[in-house]
């Protein structure tokens, strides 16, 4: 075993039983370019119904430098990661590379993102340079960078997923985010430190299906936004002035018709009644976006554990038991 450093790989897996081992090979294939470097495998089954955990204790019979993480039940890709980033944290390791396991991420760009972290670099994040989506995930993809962009008080790179390495000592900090409802890749953002793009072009999925269908991907926009950004909030406010500013015309407007031309005064009763319901929506919309940012607070308060294990298979960097 090479005695060099530690370089963990986190993936997060969740009904993927039809290319896991297919995934394996090829990120096995990819490695054996840097035998100077002890490779960890952390494989996290997140509640999978396939028969993905199978698939993994069999690999770990195989490689004993694969490590399982297997969730009581499902929590997210996000949590997933996470409990991935905690295994390897308390393990030690010198770097942390965090990839999906449909094999739209290339595993030889991992290889080159080792390289730029030895020149220095304390993040290296993939940014999509092209990418085999439909054309409908890359048009709400877009929208969403673009309003994230916009919104969020700290600057988070377009087009870049959670394919990234992280270093130890980002990784330090990294861990010590216990937020509930997580956007990592603003987490990495926030925490400054020197980091760096490398642009990639993005494979199409190996096998399965997206895990990531459109009730997701808006709840992690969501996350995303509302995590990193008050804009919502202060966006009430300058509605509330604007939509007060146009009442007040509206009022004076009113006044001068009837003292000055009588004549054309109307009862606007339809006018009246389509006001009403108009602001009486914009209301229920503001309560909403309040009680999003109410609704976080109260969970982060709970302090729940974020996630629970039903199993740990450690490999070959740590002793444990199944």
């Amino acid at each position: 075993m090479s005695t060099g450093k530690h370089v963990a790989y986190v993936l997060p897996v969740y009904n993927e039983a039809d290319g896991i081992e297919t995934f394996h090979k090829e990120l096995v294939a990819a490695t054996t370019a840097r035998p100077d470097l002890r490779f960890e495998f952390v494989y996290i089954n997140d509640g999978s119904r396939d028969g993905s955990i199978e698939h993994l204790l069999a690999m770990r019979e195989q490689d004993p430098r694969v490590t399982v993480l297997s969730f009581a039940r499902n929590f997210g890709h996000q949590i997933a990661v996470t409990a991935g980033l905690d295994h390897a944290h308390e393990a030690g390791a010198d770097a942390v590379v965090i990839m999906d396991t449909d094999l739209q991420d290339p595993p030889a760009v991992s290889l080159e993102m080792v390289e730029r972290w030895e020149s220095g670099a304390d993040v290296v994040y993939a940014q999509r340079r092209t990418r085999k989506d439909t054309f409908f995930k890359k048009a709400t993809a877009g929208a969403f960078y673009y309003l994230l962009d916009r919104m969020a008080e700290t600057h988070i790179p377009q087009n870049v997923g959670d394919f990234r390495l992280i270093d130890k000592r980002a990784l330090d900090v990294v861990v010590k985010y216990r937020e509930h409802n997580r956007f990592l890749r603003g987490i990495v953002a926030n925490i400054g430190f020197r980091q760096e793009a490398l642009l990639f072009d993005r494979d199409a999925r190996f096998a399965g299906e997206s895990k990531y269908p459109l009730s997701k991907m808006i709840r992690l926009a969501a996350d995303g936004i509302l995590g990193f950004s008050t804009f919502p909030l202060k966006a009430i406010s300058r509605v509330g002035i604007t939509i007060s500013v146009l009442s007040v015309l509206a009022g004076l407007y009113a006044i001068a018709v009837r003292l000055f031309f009588p004549a054309h005064a109307v009862a606007g009763w339809a006018f009246l009644g389509v006001g009403m319901f108009f602001l009486g929506g914009i209301q229920l919309i503001m309560i909403g976006v309040i009680g999003s940012y109410v609704g976080r607070t109260y969970v982060e308060v709970l302090n729940r554990p974020l996630y629970s294990l039903a199993l740990v298979a450690h490999g070959e960097h740590r002793q444990g038991s199944e």
